[in-house]
């Protein structure tokens, strides 16, 4: 008997998120995203999250601000936010990253502030 339970997702038709994140394939407890060509800014409002975050940076250059740290991400960096952690991103040039939330960040509206 072969898995029926793998899925492939068409990034071209994945569904938006409130704050412009595409969202892409999603499990049980894991789920993929994407920040796609995010401009540059002023910091966004601070938040606490319900799920870990874990990022890829491909291209541009963003700070993460995270419980008194200041870390500059840029393409072939990898960065983690811990569930509940205050954070926030300041996009310094168009940035383009793919994160991975566990459990999912979009069940039951646990991305919304």
């Amino acid at each position: 008997m072969s898995d029926t339970t793998v899925t492939k997702i068409d990034g071209a038709h994945s569904p938006k998120g409130d704050d412009g994140e595409k969202y892409l394939a999603s499990g049980k407890t894991v789920s993929m995203r994407l920040w796609e060509k995010e401009q540059p800014s002023d910091s966004k409002p601070e938040v606490r999250r319900e799920y870990e975050t874990v990022g890829y940076v491909i291209s541009g250059r963003a700070e993460l601000h995270t419980e008194g740290q200041v870390v500059l991400l840029e393409p072939g960096n990898s960065y983690v936010v811990p569930k509940g952690a205050s954070h926030t991103y300041k996009i310094l040039e168009e940035f383009t990253a793919v994160e991975a939330t566990s459990p999912p960040a979009q069940v039951k509206g646990r991305d919304e502030g």
